[in-house]
């Protein structure tokens, strides 16, 4: 799957015959073999053709639009759906408490297990004490789940074991830039600036698999469902917020490829965001992170992450319909 990211502001996108051509001020910027793009992505000023948007919706081609520091506006994807019988039984699913929270304690797990082994990683790498004991803290509440009884209760689960899990990631990194603790909204300091746009591309990735697939992305089963939410998306997210975007940010910060000018401070100065040089280099690197080939440990393939991606969404729907006992999360060694 190619994503085509568009970050030049007040470019514009147009198809010329087989090709999208990017340009700006009567120069052109690139050209893409349109049947090449699988997704496009824009951020901020950008405009779009009305050739290009009918080509799109005629090909099924998802289309994110969104502000220029991330934040998510809407997309654009065709009205049909050949799902209907698929997405009842999803509706289904969700209404039934003891299937909701089967699916939603495997989730959680994924996303423990998988945070659990990175730092394991950087422990035995750096024979670091501190963070084998954070490590075992997360272990704690992976031994738990299976006594919760409510979605709730496995928020709370999930929210103590992750606040261990930040408190080593921040000893991870060889500058914290002011770091200290995961905060959203707005992000106070380079690191949470980073994982905030990283989990926001994670979105928007995971959701148009999702609707590959044919499941409903508003309706998911750990997060709750709310207006304009992708509660499913964001289910499946949580298992590849470590393994993918978490790792693209301590490359990031360890090899010194971002620095304190690729950063600057909302006007309010309560916020900071990646300027528009810091968002080129953190997309050039996640996306080399989600086109590197692994074998997915239930398929036995080898293929990319961003495949991977796909694969866990297929088995969501098997679990769905039955045809799978239990969703079982993607898991790294």
């Amino acid at each position: 799957m190619a994503v085509l990211y568009l970050t030049e502001q007040g470019a514009t996108l147009r198809k010329e015959g087989d090709l999208f051509t990017i340009s700006k001020d009567g120069e052109t910027l690139q050209q893409i073999p349109a049947i090449k793009v699988d997704q496009i992505i824009i951020l901020g000023n950008v405009n779009v053709t009305t050739p290009v948007i009918h080509y799109l919706l005629r090909e099924g081609i998802d289309c994110v639009f969104c502000s220029s520091y991330g934040k998510y506006h809407g997309r654009l994807f065709s009205t049909e759906s050949k799902f209907g019988a698929l997405r009842q039984q999803q509706l289904q699913a969700n209404s039934d408490q003891s299937q909701r929270l089967a699916i939603a304690r495997k989730i959680v797990e994924g996303k423990l297990l998988n945070q659990r082994t990175i730092l394991l990683r950087y422990a035995r790498e750096r024979g670091s004490e501190e963070l084998h004991l954070l490590s075992e803290l997360i272990w704690q509440s992976l031994k738990k789940l299976g006594q919760v009884t409510d979605i709730n209760s496995l928020l709370g689960l999930e929210g103590y074991a992750s606040t261990s899990y930040f408190e080593a990631f921040r000893l991870v990194l060889k500058n914290d830039f002011g770091f200290r603790t995961r905060a959203r909204r707005p992000p106070p300091d380079p690191v949470n600036s980073l994982l905030s746009f990283g989990y926001t591309l994670l979105t928007y990735d995971i959701q148009s698999a999702v609707r590959a697939v044919g499941l409903d992305p508003f309706l998911g089963f750990l997060h709750a469902t709310g207006y304009s939410r992708p509660s499913l998306a964001l289910d499946l997210v949580e298992e590849f917020r470590p393994v993918i975007v978490d790792s693209v940010v301590v490359r990031l910060i360890n090899s010194q490829i971002v620095s304190q000018p690729d950063f600057e401070a909302a006007q309010e100065g309560e916020a900071v965001f990646l300027t528009q040089g810091g968002i080129k280099k953190f997309i050039h690197h996640y996306e080399e992170r989600v086109q590197t080939q692994v074998i997915h440990p239930l398929d036995r393939v080898k293929v990319s992450y961003r495949r991977c991606f796909e694969l866990q969404a297929r088995h969501m729907e098997r679990t769905i319909l039955g045809k799978e006992p239990d969703y079982q999360p993607f898991l790294i060694k």
